[in-house]
């Protein structure tokens, strides 16, 4: 299986998140955790990140329905 690590910079702009948004959810567990990558370094999985997105789309979507 082969899988993508996605630095801070691609995370954010996918994401539209900020960094210190990005820290913060994943400190309260809401997002997903990032991986160490070297001694100064961390990425995501580009498939975590795809499956929050799809996530938070379909819980917008959820509540959009039930309003």
């Amino acid at each position: 299986m082969s899988c993508r690590i996605l630095r801070l910079p691609e995370v954010k702009e996918k994401t539209g998140l900020s960094r210190s948004s990005i820290y913060a959810l994943m400190s309260k567990g809401d997002f997903p955790l990032s991986v160490s990558l070297g001694e100064r370094a961390v990425g995501w999985i580009e498939a975590d990140i795809r499956d929050w997105i799809d996530e938070r789309i379909a819980i917008s979507k959820n509540k959009t329905v039930s309003k």
